[in-house]
């Protein structure tokens, strides 16, 4: 009898040992980073990472990483389907010294990203020196959503979209400053790439606020304030269709630029005091009228009257 107990008593030690364990390597749909967090955590709410990059290994294709306190959780490549949400806490990412902030590059062209609610700063210290891009988006994945996100301080481009198949990026109640770039839109084999700008503010920049060049590449903006820009809004190539409706845009050297070829679609901005109103010499421009440009020229159309209606 006393044999019989001891057999089995081992043979569950050996079965104990022989058996997968998954629980502990298993990948969250939802996971946490905090101030005070450790990437050597499992990111769980009462068990937080330090950083994105820590918790993005630990969470699983279309999951979310939430932030649990204010804080800076460091830069990320993400590479999957990935929602980034800090709700009501500044979620910070300092990208200094010529790193980019975000990195999207999905493995697939179905992939869906949302950074919401996040501060990019990439610095004017003079070391380790600025960062290279607030966001990166390049080769593959379907969407990209940025909700209320802050883009300051980056030496090259706040939102540096380059696609190798169809994507959508659509950007709501955001801010982008002191960057040479806010947003530009291209894709590098002429796939169709559509932009969807609402509501978000743009100002000192050297190069165009927003823009974008090339046969498939849709931009509309609405309902923004462009200010202090090389150029507020820009078509750079043929083919390049730009929608600008209800959008105030001011104090730029042009306000709005469409190249020979582009396609330029305009209606109810008001733009102010910028060196040039717009110029779209060459350009399929249609209007519904109801622009007006104080102050500048309207180069098309030549000299602007005081409040001209365009």
């Amino acid at each position: 009898m006393k044999k019989s107990g001891l057999s089995l008593v081992l043979f569950g030690l050996l079965l104990g040992f022989t058996l997968p364990t998954t629980s502990a390597h298993a990948q969250a749909t939802r996971t946490w980073v905090s101030g005070v967090g450790d990437d050597v955590n499992p990111c769980s709410r009462t068990a937080p990472c330090k950083t994105f990059a820590g918790a993005i290994s630990k969470t699983a294709a279309g999951g979310e990483i939430d932030c649990l306190d204010p804080g800076g959780f460091g830069g990320v490549t993400i590479t999957k389907s990935m929602t980034l949400d800090c709700g009501t806490s500044a979620g910070g990412i300092l990208n200094a010294g010529s790193v980019n902030g975000v990195v999207v590059n999905t493995a697939a062209s179905t992939d869906k990203v949302v950074l919401r609610n996040l501060v990019i700063n990439g610095t004017v210290s003079t070391s380790p020196g600025p960062g290279l891009n607030g966001i990166r988006w390049i080769n593959l994945g379907l969407e990209l959503h940025l909700d209320r996100v802050v883009i300051t301080g980056d030496s090259t481009i706040a939102v540096d979209v380059n696609k190798t198949s169809t994507g959508f990026l659509y950007v709501r109640n955001s801010y982008f400053t002191e960057v040479p770039t806010g947003i530009s839109v291209a894709s590098s084999n002429s796939s169709f790439v559509i932009a969807a700008i609402d509501n978000s503010f743009f100002a000192g920049m050297t190069g165009n606020c927003v823009g974008g060049g090339g046969t498939n590449i849709f931009i509309s903006i609405s309902n923004s304030v462009i200010s202090n820009c090389g150029t507020g809004l820009a078509a750079t190539a043929s083919g390049t269709h730009l929608n600008a409706s209800n959008n105030v845009i001011n104090n730029s050297a042009t306000g709005i630029s469409a190249v020979s070829g582009a396609n330029l679609r305009t209606s109810t901005n008001v733009l102010n005091d910028n060196t040039t109103g717009i110029s779209a010499s060459g350009a399929s421009w249609l209007t519904a009228g109801d622009n007006k440009v104080a102050g500048g020229t309207t180069t098309s159309i030549g000299a602007s009257s005081p409040i001209p209606v365009r």
